[in-house]
């Protein structure tokens, strides 16, 4: 049977037509009345660049009222979201374009250009070209099919290649409950988002607000002092951050309290550390711990605030319709014991786009393979130990070794190289790397302009180290530990 429900933002602008549902910081706010006519006269207008049903269009902006309106507009034609990481290199976007299938581009005026650089096979067309479109005169979407395609993320893969994550509306629908079942919902909720749109932990808040019918303090990006006002001054209550944001608003805090209306500060990208969470308690900071990732909608277990300090390290158990399960040796991990961390429910993307390898060997029985290593305590609260085993999260980029490896292979006269993380005190971890030279008058900074080529900038080694062999095991595969080692000599 097809599940369908009346288009969320239609519905929500026929209950909550006056209500905010988007308010830019010391600009201005839209009412989901206004929201839903600016993004159906959007979807009329990108008619008129032949964008209709099952079309992928991709969308390359940093946060904006225009990049809200076209995603609405896009559900409302029935085309799919390809979500490109603006900070993403000219080498990454010709990938994810080309693998994605992808008839436009919808950006920004100031990276049409850089955009232009890319693969031409494809249509550009900035957001303010789409506003002077006249409206074609066509019939949007009324209903949402939550098995139809809505969005596809691409996250970094272990061979190097990305995968484009595939969400069906019904993902997105199920995340939005779960959350709202685990954090409950108050009439008086404001969710700030300082994430990127384009990463699953800002794309979620946005459905979230038009299924709840509460407003989002939309930020272009992180800024410390205009998350403190709209805490303390705009009425924000729930924030969205990763370690080193939490860090930074700790040390904006100082001596002084968030007001009481403020009920949740959600930590995901990665474990925290207990000094963090004790420098938050001390605060009256109410910090709930999340696990998730791109292939679960966003989060998909979340540790509540009151055990913060009972269960440090831990990401709390499953959402409310969410299964989670420990695997080792073909069977169900003891206490206590570490495996594989397994997902399992609505949330869970449906698969990889173009890419049957990946999901024969990523989903199994409706149960993902996370490839994150954890326990259950006696409890049942969740322990991550290792985010992907090798993944590198930087100020919440995930960011795969073998991805900067495969780049740096391939400059010349460098033999072989190898890539781990070191924690680092701002971004929790930097990404290093240990080269092997054929060309001993290869320079690092030649290697550096290399990278700045085919890499975003997160990913860019932040050191560089000459080594004269790397240590390998009797397969010839590389040993990330010892390289660890030497980071210590």
């Amino acid at each position: 049977m097809v599940e369908v429900i009346p288009h969320w933002l239609d519905k929500q602008a026929e209950l909550s037509p006056h209500e905010t549902a988007i308010e830019i910081p010391n600009q201005h706010v839209v009412t989901f009345h206004q929201l839903r006519d600016e993004s159906r006269r959007f979807a009329r207008k990108l008619s008129n660049k032949g964008v209709s049903e099952g079309d992928h269009v991709a969308i390359h902006s940093n946060n904006s009222l225009d990049m809200v309106l076209g995603l609405h507009a896009l559900s409302y034609l029935g085309a799919v979201a390809i979500l490109l990481n603006t900070r993403l290199s000219e080498t990454e976007l010709t990938y994810q374009l080309t693998d994605a299938n992808v008839s436009l581009v919808l950006t920004s005026v100031e990276a049409k250009q850089f955009i232009a650089t890319v693969n031409q096979s494809y249509q550009i067309c900035t957001f303010e070209q789409v506003h002077l479109h006249n409206e074609l005169a066509i019939s949007l979407k009324k209903e949402l099919n939550l098995d139809e395609l809505f969005t596809i993320i691409y996250t970094s893969g272990t061979t190097g290649f990305p995968k484009g994550v595939q969400h069906t509306y019904g993902n997105h629908w199920w995340s939005a409950i779960s959350s709202a079942l685990n954090l409950g919902l108050d009439h008086n909720d404001k969710w700030l988002v300082a994430l990127p749109l384009f990463h699953v932990g800002g794309l979620s808040i946005l459905i979230k607000s038009v299924i709840y019918g509460m407003p989002v303090y939309l930020m272009e990006k992180f800024d410390v002092e205009q998350v403190d006002q709209g805490i303390k001054i705009d009425g924000v209550t729930i924030v969205s951050v990763v370690s080193v944001m939490l860090e930074r608003l700790i040390d904006k805090l100082g001596e002084s309290k968030y007001p009481a209306s403020f009920r949740c500060m959600l930590l995901g990208g990665g474990p925290a550390s207990q000094t963090l969470l004790e420098r938050a308690k001390k605060n009256d900071i109410p910090v709930f711990q999340t696990y998730g990732m791109t292939e679960t909608s966003s989060q998909i277990a979340t540790l509540s605030q009151k055990y913060a300090l009972t269960k440090i390290g831990s990401a709390g158990k499953s959402l409310f319709p969410a299964q989670l399960r420990i695997w080792k040796n073909g069977k169900i991990a003891v206490e206590s014991e570490v495996g594989e961390i397994q997902v399992k429910g609505p949330m869970v993307s449906r698969g990889y786009y173009n890419n049957e390898i990946a999901n024969q060997k990523t989903f199994e029985n409706d149960w993902l393979k996370t490839g994150d290593l954890g326990y259950l305590d006696q409890e049942g609260f969740l322990y991550v130990i290792d985010r992907r085993k090798d993944l590198i999260i930087s100020g919440g980029e995930n960011v795969y070794p073998a991805e900067i490896e495969g780049v740096l292979a391939a400059v010349p006269g460098i033999k072989e190289v190898g890539v781990i993380g070191k924690q680092d005190d701002e971004w929790g971890q930097i990404p290093v790397a240990f080269v092997v030279r054929i060309n001993k008058e290869l320079s690092i900074e030649e290697i550096l302009t290399y990278c700045r080529k085919h890499l975003a900038k997160y990913k860019i080694p932040k050191e560089i180290y000459f080594v004269p062999s790397l240590p390998r095991n009797a397969s010839s595969k590389l040993v990330r530990y010892k390289l660890e080692g030497l980071l210590k000599k």
